[in-house]
C-alpha cells in the first residue's frame, strides 16, 4: 500500500507529520548566535519552565561551564537554598566540559543534584532512581577526590538520606564549616 494512502488511526500521526512537528519544535528552540541551544525560558525554583515573560522565573545560572572551584561553590549556595535543578545544571555544564577522568564525577555529583529536584518535585521513585546512579558514579572518587570535592561525604549524605533527600540538609560538595558557603551566590542576584 502507498504511503499516502495508509489509513491514519484518529489521534496518531502519521509517520510524515510528527517529523513536521519534530522539525518545527526543534527549529523553535531557542538557540544562540552559533545554533546551539539555549534555554531562555524562564524557571521557578524547581527547575520548571514557566511561560516567556513570568515574572515569577529565578535568576538563571550561567550556561557556559565555571572553573572548578566556582562551580563547586555556585552549585553549593544553590543547593543551600532549595535550587538543587539550578545546581544540577551547574554540575553538568562542568561535567560536560570535563576531562575524561573527571566526567563520572561531576556527572555524578549533578545526578545527585537533579535526584534531589526529584524529591522536591515529590517524584521519589525518579530521585532513588538519579541518586543511585549519581552514588555509583562517585564511588571511583572517594580515595582521590580532585578539587577538594568532599566525595567521602556527599556518599556519607547519600546513604544517610536516599531514602528522603527532600526532607534532609544538602550534601557538602566541599569540605568546611555548614555555614561557611552561605551567602549571596557570585553568578546569580538572589
Amino acid at each position: 500500500m502507498p504511503v499516502s494512502a495508509r489509513p491514519v488511526t484518529p489521534g496518531r500521526r502519521s509517520s510524515r507529520s510528527a517529523a513536521r512537528m519534530m522539525s518545527v519544535t526543534r527549529d523553535a528552540r531557542d538557540r544562540d548566535p552559533a545554533g546551539r541551544p539555549r534555554q531562555a525560558r524562564p524557571r521557578d525554583e524547581m527547575g520548571r519552565p514557566l511561560p516567556y515573560g513570568d515574572p515569577r522565573g529565578v535568576e538563571p545560572v550561567p550556561e557556559e561551564p565555571l572553573p572548578a572551584a566556582e562551580a563547586l561553590a555556585l552549585a553549593q549556595s544553590l543547593l543551600d537554598t532549595g535550587r538543587a535543578f539550578a545546581a544540577h545544571e551547574v554540575l553538568e555544564a562542568a561535567w560536560k566540559a570535563a576531562p575524561d577522568d573527571e566526567r563520572d564525577l561531576w556527572q555524578g555529583l549533578a545526578q545527585i543534584c537533579v535526584g534531589i529536584t526529584h524529591a522536591q518535585r515529590g517524584n521519589r521513585a525518579g530521585a532513588v532512581r538519579l541518586l543511585d546512579r549519581g552514588a555509583g558514579r562517585l564511588h571511583r572518587y572517594a580515595a582521590d577526590p580532585p578539587h577538594g570535592i568532599d566525595v567521602s561525604g556527599v556518599l556519607a549524605w547519600y546513604s544517610a538520606n536516599a531514602g528522603d533527600p527532600a526532607a534532609a540538609d544538602p550534601p557538602r560538595l566541599s569540605p568546611g564549616r555548614p555555614d561557611a558557603q552561605h551567602g549571596q551566590c557570585p553568578h546569580t542576584s538572589r
